[in-house]
């Protein structure tokens, strides 16, 4: 280590004590991690607790502080590891900030991992982030769980890996060359993978199991077994043929829907009598890892990223050896666009392996085209690609430190060929000229050098919109302004602009993966700080940013004007219906769309591309799968039901009914008025509500919220259990005389309330201080004491319970969820709606204005609000009763909050990917086949590219359309017009519609009034549309016969009228 390095701003591991909390065991190693649950919500849900705290116990070092080496740091810090060494022996350069966006102008001199060091410690102040500079020594490296090195070269690479091989320490070399890749990994001889994928193990309910070799299981029909062939199972609950509990696992054979078998005799294990759960379990795996020195020679299987390419890995495992030596023989890399550079790394490749062993990485012959390519940009680094490579080099390193996740096992090799130019589009595009790949002297050189200055100008000039500014958004704003995307470029016109939009606000829970944001931005607007923060990436970097959401209720702002003045969309949201809409507008205006999304280490990107491929809109995955009502509010069977069941109750209790008892003391006779108008069995219940809030239970002190709380109890966990079980008594039987709670039903337990039980008693506490929240009830400081709120609730008093007759349990699984729950009716809804009503006036005069309720909307990322302590608290109260194993708060939150679970690793590829796709669709002339639309999953790791479907096209007489058409006609028309123009096509139009208004149709003899009218006027009068001044256009949809009578879908027609 050089003297520098040692100086206060190099500093090494031990230099500074990591601020992540923890205690330290007797044998030296990490006895207890404290995990900001709040921060890392989002990436626990991904890796679990026990990943989490291997992560924050792992110091990591970065060698190569270049675009690739700070995007790694950058997705490690984010991950929360407790220590991270950026190394670098290099300054910085003007090219560096092509890619390395924590490098500035002012930087230019610096040691390169210096100059990073502050901006990378601001991602999480947890992290000790340090800096060095001096050489790699053994001692050095053996401070570390993980090497990456970014910019070694091979002889420096298996020095360090020789090192790390036979220290346990694993390591990972990787770079980026222009549109080209290469990662190697060696986490040592014995590597264990404790979690291959990450899943939640698969799972069943037992209807049966047969007695005999082999033993065949039958599971019940409510959802198809996902087990394999080969993979272990284990038992539990099984009633009759208790053996399967106590024994296994087992290992399945002959996996259908919904049965397998077991590979053994259970002749002599008694006869199956009822129940049972089958979970898979997983086993760890163990890998063998070979040295760089080994695996270049004997590099096994390929991950393949693009199955258009099956041959391309092994190309370039030659080519990069060849690119190698290159550099070893000239001290610098081929240079772009330079044939003799180009021709002797061809001839170098030839060599490596012509020398290449039989039975080896030999080639039949070397790809000289793909050969060519690498040589022109061996010597660049470009943004989109160290993003990418980023997140996959950094979901490495969580893999390698926390055993979550298969590692890539041991070579990735990757390239985007199809993001270059053609010569032809240059050429169109004004370029192709002896300097097209001469540098500017400006900090885009290195992406000139590989698509050249015509490409850059282009990018200079975009009119961008993106659309969201969370973890997609700020990734997306980082690699616009560093590719050059609307900054001002020297020689160039006046820049475009981007355009953001996002109407959040900045939260705790995003800080962990949306990495233009601070603790200090909170509740600011996520749009602005990302814009703000992207500018200071790169000053020249023209950025808008708006909080308005893009639907229909906002097209007053974006206009037709603001669409057709855009060259090009890009989306960043995080919700299906958002997704559509954006892709209607894109359709509607012909402008391309790049779309991507993750979730959890997986991630997927879609280019909707202008009469090129279909829509996003155009296929759709299935709805999401509820449970039946009946399910979540009788018959729960696992602890995602307790947690929809216990959200809901949470929501109607303190959310629904104070707001509308709240609406009820704003205007009692208008609200009485509006309840009276329909008295029906939703008013009735909606009313009850109210009551419940106003009437016989209104709190007034903190000992009655408690009172409150403790009849809930009662009431959930003990009164309605033990009505359920008098009405279906567990000897029970259906009318086909088979046993009523059979699977999946279990059959339920009254709780009887315990002041000594830690649930119970975190259970009236919350209940109390929510209750009291709602009333604006001032809390006692006893009141954080759940053991003195308990011992307040064990006094009081509480009717014993009487089973009731005659009352209606909902039993049907179809039952219509959005119909009121059907409860005992002793009378009918209007008499006991009146009933209400009368009490419900007479305390509304009494009350006054006193009474100011605050009805409380659920927030799941304030562990202080005792939301979440509630929910859980309802949720495993309701488990406890069906002896379904109950979760901790964490889980409860995942589950109940519908907490998508995130990582900045996918976010990061995901955006990459899409940026080496913009490259394709800005310059004119690509062809269907250059795009690509991609599904990666990380954690297998699966890497899966295919070329766009494209759109569906019509054809009718000598008409083709697709999608992607839209009919105008000009003039002010009346009807009849626009049914002739129709029919001199052969096509016999119907029906005419605007919005939901249907403005013709022959089959109303009365609509023939209308064929002499203006379409303009019958807009205005008929569909109610205003028209004004700016808009020279409506929209109309018209349905068509062809000549056989048959409907044929025509394309959305345009009347243009002014």
């Amino acid at each position: 280590m050089s003297k520098r390095a040692g100086e206060s701003s190099f500093d090494t591991p031990s230099a500074k004590k990591p601020t992540m909390s923890k205690s330290v065991a007797p044998d030296g190693g990490v006895g207890q991690v404290e995990i900001d649950e709040n921060l890392h919500s989002r990436q626990l849900a991904v890796y679990g607790r026990e990943a989490m705290k291997r992560l924050a116990t792992s110091s990591v070092l970065i060698s190569g502080a270049n675009g690739l080496g700070v995007e790694i740091a950058k997705n490690v810090i984010l991950a929360g590891v407790r220590s991270v060494t950026v190394h670098d022996a290099v300054t910085v350069t003007m090219t560096d900030l092509s890619a390395q966006f924590y490098l500035a102008e002012q930087d230019v001199g610096r040691n390169r991992a210096e100059a990073c060091r502050d901006k990378l410690q601001e991602l999480n102040t947890s992290v000790a982030v340090h800096a060095a500079a001096g050489p790699l020594t053994n001692e050095f490296i053996k401070k570390f769980h993980v090497v990456v090195c970014t910019t070694a070269t091979l002889r420096e690479a298996k020095r360090l890996d020789a090192i790390c091989h036979s220290a346990g320490i694993a390591f990972i070399w990787a770079e980026t060359r222009g549109v080209f890749a290469r990662v190697f990994t060696d986490f040592g001889p014995s590597f264990t993978v404790y979690d291959v994928n990450g899943e939640e193990p698969h799972s069943g309910i037992v209807a049966s199991v047969s007695s005999g070799s082999p033993a065949i299981v039958t599971c019940v029909e409510d959802e198809r077994l996902e087990f394999q062939d080969g993979e272990l199972v284990s038992f539990s609950e099984v009633v009759g043929m208790e053996k399967l509990n106590t024994h296994g696992p087992f290992k399945v054979k002959n996996c259908r829907a919904h049965s397998f078998e077991l590979d053994l005799d259970t002749s002599s294990w008694g006869e199956y009598v009822r129940g049972g759960i089958v979970v898979q379990v997983k086993e760890p795996k163990t890998l063998a890892f070979k040295t760089l020195d080994e695996a270049l020679l004997n590099p096994g299987d390929f991950l393949l990223t693009d199955f258009s390419k099956l041959d391309r890995a092994a190309q370039l495992h030659v080519g990069f050896q060849a690119l190698d030596q290159f550099e070893a023989e000239t001290g610098r890399a081929p240079r772009p666009a330079d044939a003799a550079d180009a021709s002797k790394l061809h001839s170098l490749a030839e060599q490596i392996n012509s020398a290449l062993p039989a039975g080896s990485a030999k080639l039949e012959a070397v790809d000289g085209g793909v050969v060519t390519k690498l040589a022109h940009c061996a010597s660049a680094e470009i943004n989109p690609m160290a993003a990418m490579f980023g997140g996959i080099v950094g979901q490495e390193v969580v893999k390698a430190v926390s055993g979550k996740f298969h590692p890539i096992f041991q070579w990735l090799y990757f390239d985007s060929i199809e993001s270059l130019p053609d010569q032809e589009q240059l050429t169109a595009a004004g370029g192709a000229g002896a300097d097209e790949y001469k540098p500017l002297g400006t900090r885009y050189d290195p992406q000139i050098a590989v698509f050249g200055r015509t490409m850059q100008r282009r990018l200079s000039s975009l009119k961008l919109f993106l659309v969201g500014a969370g973890a997609l958004g700020c990734e997306f704003l980082k690699n616009f302004a560093c590719m050059g995307v609307a900054c001002q470029l020297q020689g160039a016109p006046q820049p475009g602009i981007v355009t953001v939009t996002d109407d959040d606000v900045i939260e705790k829970s995003n800080l962990s993966r949306q990495f233009l944001f601070r603790d200090w931005d909170i509740g600011s607007a996520k749009s602005t700080v990302a814009a703000a923060a992207a500018q200071k990436l790169n000053p020249a970097f023209q950025v808008v940013p708006l909080q308005n959401r893009v639907s229909p209720e906002t097209e007053n702002v974006f206009d037709d004007k603001f669409w057709q003045g855009l060259d090009l969309v890009v989306n960043a949201l995080d919700n299906v219906n958002a997704r559509l809409y954006v892709d209607s507008r894109c359709v509607y205006f012909c402008k391309p769309l790049l779309e991507s999304g993750t979730l959890g280490p997986k991630c997927n990107t879609q280019m909707v591309i202008p009469r090129l491929t279909e829509n996003y809109g155009a296929s759709r995955d299935p709805p999401e799968k509820q449970a039946p009502m009946c399910t979540v509010h009788s018959f729960p069977h696992n602890i995602d039901h307790c947690l929809t069941w216990a959200r809901s109750e949470f929501e109607g209790m303190l959310e629904k009914g104070p707001r509308e008892a709240a609406s009820f003391l704003a205007n009692p006779a208008e609200y009485a008025k509006a309840v009276r108008a329909n008295p029906d069995a939703s008013a009735r219940q909606q009313l009850e509500a109210v009551a419940e809030v106003l009437l016989d239970n209104r709190s007034a002190t903190f000992e009655q919220c408690i009172a409150w709380a403790r009849l809930r109890f009662q009431d959930y966990f003990h009164n309605r259990i033990a009505q359920l079980t008098y009405t279906f008594p567990e000897d029970a039987t259906t009318s086909t005389g088979a046993p009523f709670w059979s699977a999946p039903k279990r059959f339920p337990r009254p709780l009887n309330f315990n002041p000594a039980d830690p649930a119970h008693a975190a259970f009236v506490q919350a209940g109390a201080i929510l209750r009291a929240e709602v009333y604006n009830i001032s809390r006692p400081d006893w009141a954080v004491d759940a053991s003195k709120v308990a011992a307040v609730a064990a006094g009081v008093d509480v009717p014993a319970f009487a089973p009731r007759a005659g009352i209606q349990i909902e039993t049907d699984p179809k039952a219509d969820r959005s119909k009121p729950v059907q409860t005992e009716r002793t009378h009918d809804d209007e008499a006991i709606i009146d009933s209400l009503l009368t009490r419900l006036e007479e305390v509304a005069q009494q009350l006054g204005s006193a009474l100011k309720l605050g009805p409380i909307q659920f927030e799941k990322d304030d562990d202080t609000n005792y939301h979440m302590d509630l929910i859980a608290g309802l949720a495993n109260m309701r488990a406890r009763n069906y002896s379904i194993p109950e979760v901790d708060k964490l889980k409860a939150k995942l589950i109940a909050g519908r907490i998508i679970p995130a990582i900045a690793t996918a976010t990061a590829v995901a955006t990459g990917l899409v940026c080496l796709e913009l490259y394709k669709a800005i310059l004119p002339g690509k062809a269907l086949e250059a795009y690509r639309n991609t599904f990666a999953n990380l954690a297998l790791p699966l890497f899966a590219m295919a070329e766009p479907i494209p759109p569906k096209v019509t054809k009718h007489n000598d008409l083709t359309w697709s999608l992607w058409d839209r009919w105008t006609l000009e003039g002010d028309l009346t009807v009849q017009q626009v049914l002739d123009w129709f029919n001199d096509r052969g096509l016999s139009a119907y029906s005419i519609s605007c919005g939901p208004a249907l403005l013709y149709n022959n089959i109303f003899p009365k609509h023939a009034e209308r064929l002499s009218k203006k379409m303009s006027e019958l807009v205005v009068t008929v569909a109610k549309m205003e028209l004004p001044r700016n808009r020279d256009h409506f929209d109309v949809v018209v349905a068509c016969e062809d000549d056989a009578g048959e409907d044929l879908d025509v394309p959305l027609v345009s009347i243009k009228f002014r």
